[in-house]
This record gives C-alpha cells, structure tokens and sequence, in this order.
C-alpha cells in the first residue's frame, strides 16, 4: 500500500472494491473491519475509511456492532441496473457511431472479442469475462462523453459482480461474441441507430438471463 494516509485509504477502497466485484467477499458474508485489515496489512483507519465509501456506492452495509454486511446482489436491483445501463452504453453506442476515429476504437474492441472466442475455446470463463468487461469499458471510452462513461462505469461494476456470481449457473455465453460482432459493424460503418440497437439487445438479452439465475441463488434473496 502507499504511504499517505489519503492514498493508503484510496488503495484499501480500491482493493475491497475489487474483491467484492469478483465474488472473493461473497453477497450476504459479514466481516469485520479488523479481518480486513489483516487480510490486506493494514490497520483498521484506512480500512474504516474505504468502508465508509463503500457504503456510499452501494457495496456494503455498515451496522453497528454486528460486522459490516456485502450486500446481497439482488435480482429486483440488478433488473433496474441494467435498465439504466442499456440506456447508458445505447447513448454511448450512438455517440461512439459519429465519432470520426470509430475505426480505431472498433479495431480495439474487436481484439477483445476475440480474446473473449480465445477464451471460451479454452474454457476459461474469467479469461471471457474480463475480456467482455475491455470491450464494454471501450464502447463507453468510445463514445468520447466522459461524464457518461463514469455513469454507466458504475452500473457496470455492479453488473460485473452479478455476472461473476451466475456465470457458472448460466449456458456458456457463446452468443456474446456474435452480439459483439453486430455492435462493432455497426460502429465501422457509422450506423448509430443499429448500434444502439445491438447493443440494447446485447445487454438486454444478458440482463434477463443473470436476473434468472440470480434468483436461484439462495443468497440473493437474504
């Protein structure tokens, strides 16, 4: 970690952040501020810091004298997340069709693509999964509107989460890369509506089946 207490704490949020989004602090599981601060080597101020913050973004829940709570992802929550991100990564998609340097952000995200066939033919879903999470923060990145890619960068995280905690209890996503290949055409020849439409669809059709699953975890619904 670094030395100042501000960048110390900032690490410390970075790092639980992170271990929430893959499922390594499981939805539902209660710890406490010093076994994370043992998990990580540092002591409990930063740790009380990162929480805090953690709070705020929706991650955990902090209550008193009975450890600090991952909150559950639930199916009811991430049903409207992704309501707002397809509205979000659609108005990306658009505004990424118009941008005159499309071509290259294409060709960016079309090497993630195959990453993510690489992976499956490998049979290495976090491989995939982190390969789709490039592609999506691309199309965001893309869309040259800073202030919409930090909203739906958010929206994304959690999204991610839900993602890792179903992707075993869902058929191996196979379609993901053709979707990936419709909203990349589209951004190449500049056809903002029918990008936008890919990717609603894309996003949609991922929504419904991790909502799915998620209700058959017995965790999301505590």
């Amino acid at each position: 970690m670094e030395d100042s207490p501000t960048s110390r704490a900032e690490a410390v949020h970075q790092a639980l952040r992170a271990q929430v989004i893959a499922a390594a602090l499981l939805p539902g599981e209660v710890v406490t501020e010093s076994a994370l601060a043992e998990r990580l080597g540092v002591s409990r101020t930063p740790v009380r810091e990162a929480l805090l913050r953690l709070q705020g973004e929706g991650w955990v829940e902090i209550r008193a004298r009975r450890g600090i709570r991952i909150r559950p992802a639930a199916p009811e929550d991430m049903r409207d997340i992704y309501a707002a991100l397809v509205a979000l990564e659609g108005a990306a998609a658009m505004a990424a069709a118009r941008q005159p340097g499309r071509a290259g952000w294409a060709e960016r995200m079309e090497a993630e693509t195959e990453a993510m066939r690489a992976a499956l033919a490998g049979n290495d879903l976090p491989g995939w999964a982190a390969a789709d999470g490039r592609f999506h923060a691309l199309l965001l990145a893309a869309s040259g509107n800073a202030h919409l890619a930090r909203l739906a960068a958010t929206l994304a995280d959690h999204a991610d989460r839900a993602r890792a905690l179903t992707l075993p209890l869902r058929p191996r996503p196979e379609s993901s890369v053709a979707e990936h290949g419709a909203i990349t055409a589209a951004l190449r020849a500049g056809m903002a509506e029918t990008a936008r439409e890919a990717v609603t669809r894309h996003r949609e059709r991922a929504a419904a089946a991790i909502v799915a699953a998620l209700r058959r975890l017995p965790v999301a619904r505590s």
